[in-house]
């Protein structure tokens, strides 16, 4: 009903006009009778098929009937959503009230829909079955649509809602799609940037153009919502880089006249880059010191200014503050520009902030999260001091998780003015994955998995996977299930059982089998330092010159084959399989540091962790193992080049009376030196070629088949690595190169080089061959004179440079490698090119 017309309704009601009046409008129709008639003390319902006629009475109370309870119930009527039209008029001393009621969607269904399923426009469209026929709602529902097709690329789209009459009132609803082609970004400019390349800033933001694999990704099309994502990773890149002053200009998408695609446009103003300068705390809280807080603070006078180093102080001195009972404490950061030498002096000011308490926390969108997953995210409470600060980092927290598309926690008014309500607004997402991988490399062949995830099992947080391998040289399964709260503290809990298989090899005359499981604990000290904690307990077993192997060769080539390996297997791989199977029970711990900027792509940072393992715990074996691993990265600032250096080192040694098992020696190859085989690198037996060379002409090339890498109890290891991308190219083809220089050593094996024990033996041969051997005879300077086995151990460094190619494919990361060997020991083993890579689809 218009103002007009209540205006004149009322009017001719104050002043007691005896006159009918009719108002009329789009929705329906109210004849207005005198005061007197309308004191009525009937109503009379017409037109209703589905809804009860004493539900039609009751929206208009009891009498008398005013003409503003008339009004009122009329609007009522309407907002029902059940009828199309409402007429309410007065006759013969009755009010009657004659109604349309909508028709009942019988079924919704899509037509012409190829891109999108039905079950992702069913969950747009408002329309559901059973329920009324709108057509608001259907004009609603066609929007939506197409706005999911236009997320997509698809600017062209047509809906066209239809209804299909099935009698009783009932309509069955079809919306008619055309969805047009797929109109994608053909090019993104960057206009204003000097100090970041085009390359560069297209890897901050996630609009990517449409090139030979827009198949298989959907960022390549034009989204407004994604567009102004973009724009706030760039200014978070710029505020992390220095560029305090930067801002993002303008951000326009225009499509080409020919409607091919659309040309993405951010015009940025970079600004100057800064350096911090002085960094000072203040306190105006008398018990808390300033002195006492500057170590929390993350900034650093002279490095570069990055504003999430300003956003972690901040975090790290309101946290400190509150840890001292000052829970209403505020940390106001305050930056004082100096121009001329382009530094900002910064100084976090702490002080009393305002008593205002959290009166309850909402959770509201969540439909299979569970409330206490998303609570437990936050380090305060109903009842608690309010903090902004702490509600950021929940906030945080809650979109790292994953579980959830969108994240929003607003502030509503409580109950008093010193109270406030948190609203905390999420969307869930699937977290199950399926996957199917494939890949190969040159040490473990064709190999594939299949492995089925999920990160928030039962809507609980928990992370449960398994998946099994398959390939030409292992296969395997694994079972994983981590509670990432564990005991209510934010401590990561897991278990993990897994079974391994590895066959020969040309890098390996043996096979093995293990089973295990294990247990661990990861606890977070701080953002950037973890502390993982883990018990292994796991079985092995060597098999060396399975017979089985030959079968397909007849009984008497196989027979020789099966003479060859054991002629030429080293007996310290012999005494292991005499051993048979072994338990290992061991105990161990990880510390790492992370302060990289990102870890799929890091550019600047450092990673470091220590890793130790104490096995003897019970079981068969004892040993002390200790490797630690540190990698430094530094943009270089010439053509989006990153210098990536690396460090490693590791000691085992065995505890107790027992020797270290053979299988418990660190075995190196491309993992420490690139251009070597796999265990190509450290202590060999080349026993073998004394038996070869005393008599036997049919085992020649020795040094290349014969002898048996026994592993080493130390390493180290340096690695630098320049990694660029190849500008020439179309970015989305995702190739980058890599020049590298490595250089290592592993040695020092300490195992038994006599075994008079070993089953097989006949006299004074083993297999027709002599049992001792006179290790001067092999040609090699080697540590032990005379033994079963002829270890050739030097300390030499292994040096090598080479290329890579990178590609970030669809179907997952792979790498080729090709390397020299600058410098090596004689009896190590070669490899000039790797090739390694995955898949996942």
């Amino acid at each position: 009903m218009t103002a007009s017309l209540r205006v004149m309704r009322n009017l001719a009601a104050t002043i007691g006009i005896a006159t009918t009046a009719a108002m009329t409008t789009a929705a329906g129709t109210i004849v207005l009778a005198s005061p007197a008639a309308a004191q009525s003390s009937s109503i009379v319902v017409q037109g209703n098929h589905r809804v009860d006629a004493e539900t039609i009475r009751s929206y208009f109370g009891s009498a008398p009937y005013t003409a503003a309870k008339i009004d009122e119930a009329w609007k009522a009527l309407y907002a029902t959503g059940l009828f199309s039209d409402v007429q309410v008029s007065q006759s013969g001393g009755r009010i009657h009230v004659r109604v349309t009621e909508n028709q009942v969607i019988n079924k919704v269904s899509f037509e012409g829909n190829k891109k999108h399923k039905d079950e992702v426009l069913a969950g747009e469209v408002q329309s559901k079955p059973r329920g009324n026929l709108s057509p608001a709602t259907v004009q609603s529902d066609t929007q939506r649509i197409i706005e999911v097709y236009r997320r997509s690329g698809r600017d062209d789209v047509r809906v066209n809602p239809v209804t299909i009459d099935r009698g009783n009132g009932r309509v069955d609803l079809v919306f008619e799609i055309e969805e047009g082609k797929k109109v994608g970004v053909k090019e993104i400019k960057f206009v204003g940037n000097k100090a970041f390349s085009d390359w560069k800033l297209n890897d901050v933001i996630t609009t990517t153009k449409s090139g030979l694999l827009s198949f298989l990704k959907s960022t390549d099309v034009y989204d407004p919502d994604r567009i102004n994502a973009d724009q706030e990773l760039l200014r978070r890149f710029y505020l992390k880089n220095g560029y305090a002053d930067f801002r993002v200009v303008s951000a326009t998408a225009e499509r080409e006249p020919n409607g091919d695609g659309y040309i993405v446009t951010f015009t940025l103003d970079e600004g100057e880059p800064y350096k911090f300068g002085t960094v000072d705390v203040t306190s105006s809280i008398r018990e808390v010191s300033a002195e006492s807080l500057r170590s929390a603070v993350r900034a650093v006078e002279g490095k570069t200014y990055n504003a999430d180093l300003v956003e972690q102080s901040v975090e790290n001195l309101t946290v400190e503050v509150a840890k001292r009972g000052y829970a209403f404490a505020q940390v106001r950061p305050r930056g004082d520009r100096d121009f001329e030498t382009h530094k900002i002096n910064l100084l976090f000011v702490v002080e009393e902030g305002p008593r205002v308490y959290v009166e309850r926390i909402e959770v509201r969108g969540n439909t299979r999260t569970r409330d206490w997953v998303i609570r437990r995210e936050f380090d305060l409470g109903e009842g608690d001091a309010y903090n902004r600060v702490l509600v950021d980092r929940a906030e945080r927290r809650l979109r790292n998780l994953g579980y959830f598309k969108e994240v929003r926690i607003i502030n509503e008014p409580g109950s008093a003015p010193d109270r406030v309500i948190l609203v905390v607004d999420v969307e869930d997402q699937a977290t199950g994955e399926f996957s199917v991988s494939g890949g190969y490399s040159t040490s473990d062949g064709f190999i594939g998995e299949v492995s089925l995830g999920e990160k928030n099992f039962l809507g609980r947080g928990q992370y449960v996977k398994v998946s099994g391998s398959w390939g030409e040289n292992t296969k395997g399964a694994e079972f994983s299930f981590t509670e990432p709260y564990f005991l209510g503290y934010r401590i990561a809990a897991g278990v993990d059982a897994y079974w391994k298989e590895t066959t020969p090899t040309s890098y390996s005359n043996y096979s093995t089998d293990m089973v295990g499981g294990g247990l661990r604990l990861g606890l977070p000290i701080t953002d950037e330092v973890t502390l993982a904690l883990r018990y292994n307990l796991y079985q092995r077993e060597i098999t060396v010159c399975d017979a089985s192997r030959y079968d397909n060769l007849g009984p008497l080539l196989g027979a020789q084959e099966v003479l060859f390996c054991e002629s030429t297997t080293s007996w310290a791989v012999r005494q292991a399989q005499q051993d048979g199977r072994t338990i290992t029970s061991a105990l161990g711990y990880t510390l790492s540091f992370n302060g990289l900027d990102s870890n799929m792509k890091p550019t600047q940072g450092l990673y470091a962790e220590l890793k130790q393992d104490l096995a003897g715990l019970g079981g068969d074996v004892n040993f002390l193992r200790t490797s630690a691993d540190v990698r430094h990265y530094t943009a270089l600032g010439v053509a989006d080049a990153v210098l990536m250096l690396r460090g490693q080192a590791g000691y085992v040694t065995s505890w107790g009376d027992d020797d270290l098992a053979i299988m418990d020696n660190f075995f190196m190859g491309p993992n420490l030196v690139r251009g070597f085989a796999p265990s190509g690198i450290g202590p060999r037996d080349v026993a073998p070629c004394a038996l070869t060379n005393s008599g036997n002409p049919a085992y020649l090339n020795c040094l290349e088949k014969n002898t048996t890498a026994l592993g080493g109890t130390m390493y180290w290891g340096v690695s630098a690595e320049v990694q660029f991308p190849l500008s020439f190219l179309p970015k989305d083809l995702g190739l980058t190169a890599a020049i590298f220089a490595d250089a290592g050593s592993l040695y020092d094996y300490n195992g038994s080089t006599s075994f008079p024990d070993i089953a097989g033996w006949n006299g004074n041969n083993y297999y027709g061959k002599p049992n001792f051997v006179d290790c001067r005879t092999t040609g090699y300077n080697t540590k032990n004179a005379a033994g079963n086995v002829c270890v050739v151990d030097e300390n030499v460094v292994r040096s090598s440079v080479g290329a890579s190619l990178i590609w970030q494919s669809p179907f997952g990361p792979l790498r080729f490698d090709y390397a020299w060997a600058l410098s090596k020991a004689n009896y190590d083993d070669i490899q000039e090119f790797r090739f390694s890579g995955g898949a996942r689809f």
